[in-house]
This record gives C-alpha cells, structure tokens and sequence, in this order.
C-alpha cells in the first residue's frame, strides 16, 4: 500500500525554550496528523516560529512565545522545511522530499498528475518519472551526482490525487490541534494562528477547484 504523509524537519526546534515541545524525532522528521500530542504540536510551532522570524538570542522576544507566534503571523507568506513522504509499506521503499523543499509547496505533486515535472529538493535529489499511466518516484538520483540509493516508489498517476487528499485530511487534523494548543500559549492569535496556517500551508481549500 502507498502512504503518502506530510514531513517537517524538526531540526529548528532543538533547545527551543518558549513553550514545551517533544524530544525530536531520531530521523529529525515529524510527520503532522491529528494524532499528535500537544508537546509534537509545540514542536511543529517552534519549528515554523524559528524558521520564519528567526529569533536571536539576545532578542527580547526569543523567550517570548506569544511575541513570537504574533510576529510570525504577521509576517508574509510562511514556509516550512519538510515535504511529502511516500512509502510503499509493502516494499519498505521511501522517497522524502530533500533539502530546500518546502511542505508549504506540496500541492504541487498535483502537478504529476498533469505529466508535469517537479522539483523535489536536493541531498537527496529525489525525482519522479511518468511511465505512460505509472509514477516511479526514485530517493535519489536526479543530478546524477550519485545513484539512486535505493529502491524506487511505484504508483499509479490515477490514485495520486486520493493521495494526496490524505494529505490534506492529515493537515486538517493537524490544524485542528494547532487551535487547540495556540488557546493554550497564545490565546490571543488563536484563530490569527490556524487562519496563518491554513492559508499558508493551502491546508483547506479544495484540492481541485
């Protein structure tokens, strides 16, 4: 079976000090769903706090965990280091998005099933290729800088879009816990906060209009 998830690098949120937040996964992967406790909630947040606000420091704000999600809310449009990850359960293959990949952009993968390329990162290089109705998605590779490094993730172009609809199912839960946990550490950008998100992230909208 294909499983398609969607992936935050988590190494942002290390010694992360304003709100409590889970030990960091061993692979420094997250993978966001409605199933997440409030703690990997906290660490997903530390994560898109840090990666676009930045905080020094010696800042005033950067132990200010409400100073923090307000500037972040208030900033443009957010990104988040991560991807989609597809595995083959039955297989064990993986394909993860690589370096320089934003999870804000995953509703691009729609785009493969237009017979369009797509850029999936670097360090990992990983790459898709349209085999007339078939996808073979390949972890690495693309540059050819180095092989393949692995076995290859084998779809259908037809059942990429239910997919990825899990994807925005999983999303939609995971928001769903962002409300939550912002009522607890930033109760007054709670729906600034899920609003931010869900017009960032594109989480809500209708996969295809």
């Amino acid at each position: 079976m294909i499983v398609i998830d969607a992936a935050l690098e988590t190494y942002a949120a290390y010694d992360f000090a304003p709100w409590p937040v889970a030990d960091p996964p061993a692979d420094g992967v997250l993978l966001l769903s409605g199933g997440l406790s409030s703690r990997e909630v906290g660490t997903a947040m530390a994560v898109w706090v840090g990666y676009n606000s930045d905080p020094d420091p010696g800042d005033p704000l950067a132990a200010d965990g409400e100073a923090l999600v307000r500037r972040t809310v208030e900033g443009e449009g957010t990104i988040a280091p991560g991807g989609l990850y597809v595995r083959d359960t039955a297989t064990g293959a993986l394909v993860r998005s690589g370096c320089c990949c934003g999870l804000e952009t995953w509703r691009e993968w729609l785009d493969l099933a237009d017979g369009a390329e797509l850029w999936l990162g670097h360090d990992p290089s990983p790459w898709a290729e349209t085999l007339g109705p078939a996808l073979r998605l390949w972890p690495d590779g693309r540059d050819a800088a180095r092989p393949a490094g692995g076995p290859p993730v084998d779809l259908t172009v037809a059942e990429l879009p239910k997919l990825l609809e899990d994807v925005r199912s999983k999303l939609g839960g995971f928001l769903e816990l962002v409300g939550r946990w912002a009522e607890r550490y930033a109760p007054s950008l709670a729906g600034d906060l899920v609003d931010k998100l869900d017009e960032d992230w594109s989480i809500s909208a209708p996969l295809r209009e």
